[in-house]
C-alpha cells in the first residue's frame, strides 16, 4: 500500500515537469520568432473558443483561438493556431506575423512582442510548478524518512 505514496506524487511530479517544459519551449519559440527580424503580412481565417470544466463545482475557462495564415519571404504558405489572442481580432483581420525561417519547422506568433510581459509570465509559470514540484518531492522524502523504520512497520523496533 506504501506504493500509492510514492506512485501518485511521482505522477504528479511528471505532470508538473512536462508542463515546464512546455512553458520554457514555447517561450523560447515566441522568443526566437520576435528576435529573427522576419514579418510577414497575415490573415486572420478562423476564430473559435475552447471551454474546459464545467462540471457540478467546477469553474469554466474559456480559451480564444485563431488560426492565421501568411506567405513566407521564400514564398512557403504557412497556416498556424494560436490561443489568447485578442478577442476583437476577428476572421479576415489582416495582422503582422513575426516568425523563424529554418529549414525544418516555422515557428510563427501573431503576438505583438511583450518581452517584458511574457518574461513575468513564464517567470510566474516557472515559481509555481516549481513549488509544486518540492512539494511532491518533500512529500514522497518525508514519507520515507517516517515510514524507514528497521522492522518495515514505520516505528523503530529499539525501545529505551
Amino acid at each position: 500500500m506504501d506504493v500509492l505514496f510514492y506512485l501518485v506524487p511521482s505522477l504528479m511530479l511528471a505532470a508538473a515537469l512536462f508542463m515546464i517544459y512546455r512553458v520554457v519551449r514555447r517561450g523560447l519559440q515566441v522568443r526566437a520568432a520576435w528576435n529573427s527580424g522576419l514579418t510577414a503580412q497575415g490573415r486572420c481565417l478562423r476564430m473559435f473558443t475552447t471551454t474546459h470544466g464545467g462540471g457540478e463545482h467546477s469553474r469554466v475557462r474559456t480559451t480564444l483561438h485563431h488560426v492565421y495564415e501568411f506567405t513566407t519571404h521564400g514564398g512557403r504558405l504557412i497556416r498556424f493556431e494560436e490561443e489568447d489572442g485578442p478577442a476583437t481580432r476577428l476572421e479576415g483581420d489582416l495582422v503582422t506575423v513575426y516568425y523563424t525561417d529554418g529549414k525544418g519547422d516555422v515557428v510563427a506568433t501573431a503576438h505583438a512582442p511583450a518581452r517584458v510581459k511574457q518574461a513575468a509570465s513564464t517567470l510566474g509559470i516557472l515559481a509555481f510548478l516549481g513549488v509544486f514540484v518540492a512539494f511532491c518531492i518533500g512529500f514522497m522524502v518525508t514519507f520515507h524518512t517516517e515510514n524507514s523504520g528497521s522492522d518495515g512497520s514505520g516505528y523503530s523496533s529499539t525501545m529505551p
